[in-house]
């Protein structure tokens, strides 16, 4: 029975959020703390007896939480918060740690607060620690592209490319000139190689630029249509992907 919770978060809003929803799902809760960094944590830790359960953000104003983990024996369960990209998720399945993606769904809170109730918790092993801290160092992603041109090459930036798209197998960059240029990787090479937090996979074909992006609007059944600046290209976003975009703008 989980009864005492607490809240390791260091944007107010969310931890407000997470709040609420938790009182909702399990009104008799109580949240004994809501700490906003990897020091006070360790402090609190030293002052109290361990929650039934700590909700606790990857990244706090002062550090890494796995930075926590390290430093504190924490013989509880562990449901991580967390903005990273797919990559990111699939270490924290590997390694069997609860996470939720934010913003947080209540049907998801509902469905990990359950899962920790029927399972039984395992301490974190430091090399698990270990693999994740790797995984969520920043990443180097690629800022330019070489491409032929003339008799030689010409540089690309990626903040002259407004929107990637395939068309028959080629790929395509529709730039900030007007002009278009063919880009010799796959849309899912791209998907590695540039930053999920200026560049959104929209669908199959389109790969958009958060920084042309004027307006999101309704559209049917769910989906969203994307108007971006400097183009009449009008592009759609499916209802499986409405939320991960509206998550990724409002990062």
């Amino acid at each position: 029975m989980i009864s005492k919770i607490l809240i390791i978060e260091d944007e107010k809003l969310n931890a407000d959020r997470l709040t609420r929803l938790l009182r909702t799902i399990i009104p008799q809760v109580t949240i004994i703390a809501v700490l906003e960094s990897v020091s006070e944590s360790i402090a609190w830790f030293e002052q109290n007896n361990t929650p039934d359960l700590v909700m606790m953000d990857v990244r706090l104003s002062d550090g890494l939480s796995f930075d926590l983990l390290k430093k504190v024996d924490m013989d509880c369960p562990i449901i991580f918060t967390t903005a990273y990209d797919e990559y990111a998720v699939q270490a924290f399945k590997y390694n069997g740690i609860d996470y939720l993606l934010k913003p947080i769904e209540p049907e998801e809170l509902e469905h990990a607060l359950r899962k920790v109730e029927k399972s039984s918790h395992k301490p974190f092993d430091t090399q698990s620690i270990e693999n994740l801290v790797g995984l969520l160092r920043p990443k180097a992603y690629r800022n330019r592209f070489l491409l032929p041109f003339k008799d030689g090459y010409k540089a690309v930036l990626v903040q002259e490319i407004i929107y990637i798209y395939v068309e028959q197998r080629v790929t395509i960059a529709h730039l900030t000139d007007g002009s278009e240029v063919v880009l010799q990787q796959s849309m899912e090479e791209l998907d590695q190689q540039l930053d999920p937090k200026i560049f959104f996979r929209a669908n199959r074909q389109f790969i958009i630029n958060i920084d042309f992006v004027v307006q999101v609007l309704n559209y049917f059944n769910g989906k969203l249509k994307v108007i971006l600046k400097d183009s009449n290209t009008e592009i759609i976003v499916s209802r499986d992907k409405a939320s991960a975009l509206k998550a990724w703008m409002d990062f």
